[in-house]
């Protein structure tokens, strides 16, 4: 994907929704990257870069905005690639396929050779699986760090780290501040033996049809539909527990409250949350397809 470079910047300007998630802004005054719905002060054209990914954006140099916090964007970078493959690659990546390190396994997975993987991802993406990998545990990580009240440890391991010692230094590393320090800027702390994260949307999103789409075919003793939330109990990897979805008024995102029990599994469990409640659909792409589909189908009914 080419990025238009005046298309992107006047996103910025306006603050435009519909590319949060799209690609991210990258500020050469300050070293760090935002989102496009970032309310910090918008810099100077010429202060700019723009990368299609958050991989991409670190990759450069720069470190996470701490007030839009790119770790919670829509996932939705990868939805203009050309590339099926790569595509599928980055969704079995987001689910934690390269928690081990292991390319080659992925590529058996996707039945192509780990030098195709690589050639596919950075074709696509601008940075290799390892990248995508990286950034994924770190976004991740962050996100924990400000929103939860687990251990520095705990949130290693949970974030795809194999030792604590590794994620002090990695993230210090991309980031130019220590797990510790991070956490000590401030954030929420929910109440003991629960996580609580947030996952973001590109709007319009109907909640209440999806509600009733999953009330009608919900699991008895499974799943739950109460006024307007969705909860269901979770079996991941071993890892039992529970869920609770909302949305959160105001804000294009829907809250996730899971039981602490269920850390080691986050990643995976986040990610089959995105994929249950569509959270990386792309509004307007569906529209032109919907429309190509009317115009091709008269007689056809598109809701």
């Amino acid at each position: 994907m080419e990025l238009n470079i005046e298309a992107c910047y006047n996103a910025l300007l306006t603050h435009d929704s519909r590319f949060d998630g799209v690609f991210f802004v990258g500020v050469t005054s300050t070293g760090i990257y935002c989102r496009t719905v970032c309310t910090a002060r918008t810099p100077r054209r010429e202060n700019c870069t723009f990368h299609r990914n958050a991989a991409a954006a670190e990759r450069a140099g720069f470190r996470p905005c701490l007030r839009c916090r790119p770790e919670l964007a829509p996932g939705n970078a990868r939805m203009d690639s050309v590339s099926r493959l790569a595509a599928a690659a980055a969704n079995r990546i987001e689910d934690g396929a390269l928690f081990d390190g292991n390319a080659e396994a992925l590529a058996r997975e996707l039945g192509i050779t780990a030098r195709h993987l690589r050639r596919v991802t950075e074709s696509e993406f601008g940075v290799s699986p390892g990248e995508l990998a990286q950034t994924r545990r770190l976004l991740l990580a962050k996100r924990l760090l400000t929103d939860t009240s687990l251990s520095v440890t705990d949130i290693a391991f949970a974030s795809g780290f194999s030792s604590l010692r590794r994620f002090n230094a990695t993230f210090k590393e991309r980031y130019r501040l220590s797990p510790t320090a991070l956490r000590r800027t401030g954030g929420t702390q929910p109440q003991p033996l629960t996580l609580r994260c947030e996952l973001a949307y590109i709007p319009p999103f109907d909640w209440d049809a999806l509600l009733t789409f999953l009330g009608e075919r919900a699991s008895t003793g499974v799943e739950w539909i109460d006024g307007n939330s969705y909860s269901r109990t979770v079996l991941v990897g071993g890892h039992r527990g529970w869920l609770f979805v909302l949305p959160m008024p105001g804000k294009d995102v829907v809250e996730v409250r899971l039981s602490a029990s269920l850390a080691p599994a986050l990643i995976p469990v986040l990610a089959r949350v995105k994929r249950l409640f569509d959270l990386c659909a792309e509004p307007c792409q569906i529209a032109v397809c919907l429309g190509a589909l009317a115009l091709a189908h008269p007689g056809l009914r598109v809701a």
